[in-house]
């Protein structure tokens, strides 16, 4: 059986991982007869948002662990806990949390740090030739940890991202909700999800033939 780990943000969109894109992936996985483990940083987080209004609950602390937790129920490890041989494949889901706990582009843009335990991985994995997916904003990440190799890439269309991704030196290829964008020789396969929406059954479309293509190269 295929093991994929499957690397969280934290719970929900605005500050952590999106949750349906979680969810879908996880359940791709499982269909897939693969099987998947979540990991995720022992971190806090940038900062928590009140999901009801979109607002940041000034003074609130919340740890990326403990809120990936949620969405794993409860069986997940620390992200520095994962042996890239011990897994065939990576997946990255996306939410704002790939932009603000696992690298700093939320805020950072081109300029953006990765976290340093993920960019080591991410590494590992693909000097062992291991595939890695990326859904929604997270392929940002293997911009700037790939972008020195002219990795492909894609957020859907947004044109600020785009530029920024191509300004880390990888290549963004405009792409739909339903499709994935493969670069093939590299093993690096990138989907829009809600990037582009506009809703769960496009997402789940995209994310599942993503999920297709990562254990296909594994």
């Amino acid at each position: 059986m295929k093991k994929v780990a499957v690397i969280l943000s934290g719970c929900g969109v605005f500050d952590g991982a999106e949750i349906q894109e979680s969810v879908i992936t996880l359940l791709a996985i499982d269909r897939a007869g693969a099987e998947a483990r979540c990991f995720a940083p022992d971190v806090a987080q940038m900062h928590v948002v009140n999901h009801a209004d979109g607002k940041v609950a000034e003074g609130a602390r919340r740890n990326v662990l403990e809120e990936s937790a949620r969405i794993a129920r409860g069986d997940i490890a620390e992200l520095a806990a994962l042996r890239v041989d011990e897994v065939d494949a990576i997946v990255l889901p996306g939410g704002f949390g790939a932009a603000k706990n696992l690298c700093d582009f939320a805020t950072a843009g081109a300029e953006m740090t990765v976290n340093p335990v993920l960019a080591r991985l991410l590494t590992e994995a693909h000097d062992a030739g291991k595939p890695i997916g990326f859904a929604c904003i997270a392929p940002v990440i293997a911009a700037k940890v790939f972008g020195a190799h002219g990795v492909q890439v894609t957020i859907g269309n947004d044109r600020d991202t785009a530029a920024a991704i191509e300004a880390m030196g990888a290549r963004h290829v405009e792409c739909p909700v339903e499709a994935v964008v493969a670069d093939r020789s590299r093993k690096i396969f990138s989907t829009p999800a809600y990037m582009l929406g506009p809703t769960i059954r496009h997402v789940a479309a995209g994310i599942e033939k993503l999920v297709a293509d990562v254990l296909a190269a594994a």
